[in-house]
């Protein structure tokens, strides 16, 4: 097994953190992973976009550039990373921010309205642990414990709550 996954959006969308927290969950399920993120030119507001690899294999390289997934927050991010995505492949898109408009037949497409329903949680940054929780509950590579772990020991106090919430809606929606 290897997933190669790019999470990309908008600098301050919480794309690195969104990696970092599959790349954390995938350690405490012991498999290999590798994390590395990519700014734009402006990171606020600016593109940015992690690239991980979890795998029961060690990992050559870190670099992703034919993901079997993308998990894509806005409409530059959709329309860079969809033609790249490895046929069969999943590509989970933030409806609020981007609309699917492709000729390709050979994707699984889930779309969320990710950021309305972070703003109906109470908080627009949260919209990233709604699209993990997505993405958990529909490859079932990684369980939903490891990542509410992750976040446990990652997060202060204060937005951890919150980014349950998140998560929790994701998975089970």
């Amino acid at each position: 097994m290897k997933e190669e996954i790019i999470c990309a959006g908008f600098g301050g969308q919480g794309i690195m953190f969104l990696g970092k927290i599959l790349a954390l969950a995938g350690m405490k399920e012991n498999k290999y992973v590798s994390w590395m993120p990519s700014y734009g030119a402006e990171v606020r507001g600016g593109t940015a976009h992690s690239m991980v690899v979890i795998s029961d294999k060690e990992i050559a390289s870190p670099i992703v550039s034919h993901p079997t997934t993308a998990i894509v927050m806005n409409q530059p991010s959709l329309d860079k990373f969809l033609p790249k995505t490895k046929a069969q492949g999943l590509v989970i898109v933030n409806t609020s921010l981007a609309k699917v408009n492709s000729p390709r037949k050979d994707l699984e497409v889930l779309e969320i309205p990710a950021t309305e329903m972070a703003a109906s949680l109470g908080n627009i940054k949260i919209a990233n642990m709604i699209v993990l929780g997505v993405y958990l509950a529909k490859k079932k590579l990684l369980n939903l414990e490891s990542a509410l772990q992750s976040l446990k020991e990652t997060l202060a106090e204060q937005f951890l709550e919150l980014n349950i919430s998140a998560l929790k809606a994701g998975f089970n929606l």
